[in-house]
């Protein structure tokens, strides 16, 4: 498969989970791609796996976000393809919640995601050149959103709000970035197997996972396929969308 070579893609929160799984899925198409984590070891250690370049972030800031997504654009030529999925998840019910966790997962969550796509729209909308030397401009932008901010969940509140805006920014901005030639869509996974869900209680995994129409939990590959596909040619008349990745457990 081969079908970004050529490309350049950022992947926000990309050291494990769904971002590690799309880092690689988009290496596997043939992208160059830059991940970015909080971690500098960790961004190191999925780097040296993947064949991607690491770069820190703290998703929350929204001048650094800009600016990782400038630098990562002007060392690279261009950039091509943006996944934004760093994100926090601070769970509480309503009476517990503290203002810190709210004003923090909102400025990872949204404020972040605001950041990364203003500065992506930028750079997309620049002309460019191809290794080919043919002319290339636009892009696809790919937010993470989650099914919890269209069905909400008890206990995740501000997460869900969160995620809700995930959702209203992708079609928002497809609206208003669509003559420039950039796609913008979300994928809203449901309960995926990753180190997350892991400390959760057996009990409620298999509740998640017969809840499912499939009969069992989502792998993170399997929301980095869809997202590959996002970011790729095959959807290039995909935008505004938000797809939900979740065996069925929303129908």
């Amino acid at each position: 498969m081969s079908e970004l070579v050529g490309r350049v893609a950022l992947v926000t929160g990309g050291t494990r989970g769904i971002g590690l799984a799309t880092v690689k899925a988009l290496r596997a198409a043939g992208a160059t791609v830059v991940l970015t984590g909080r971690d500098q070891a960790a961004a190191d250690k999925a780097a040296a796996e993947t064949g991607a370049t690491a770069l820190t972030l703290e998703a929350g800031d929204f001048a650094a976000t800009g600016n990782v997504v400038k630098q990562v654009a002007a060392e690279h030529g261009g950039l091509d393809i943006l996944v934004v999925n760093a994100g926090i998840m601070e769970s509480g019910l309503l009476g517990m919640i503290r203002a810190e966790d709210v004003s923090r997962t909102l400025d990872v969550n949204v404020s972040g995601a605001v950041a990364a796509v203003q500065a992506a729209a930028r750079a997309m909308a620049r002309k460019r050149t191809d290794a080919d030397g043919n002319p290339r401009k636009g892009g696809s932008i790919v937010l993470l959103a989650s099914v919890v901010g269209t069905y909400g969940a008890a206990g995740q509140s501000v997460y869900a709000a969160s995620k809700a805006a995930v959702a209203s920014l992708a079609r928002s901005a497809a609206r208003e970035l669509g003559g420039r030639g950039i796609r913008v869509n979300a994928v809203a996974p449901g309960v995926i197997r990753t180190d997350l869900t892991a400390s959760l209680p057996a009990d409620v995994l298999d509740k998640q996972s017969a809840a499912a129409a499939l009969g069992r939990l989502g792998e993170a590959d399997e929301v980095a396929d869809v997202i590959r596909f996002l970011a790729g040619d095959g959807a290039r008349y995909v935008t505004g969308q938000v797809l939900g990745v979740d065996g069925g457990l929303i129908v």
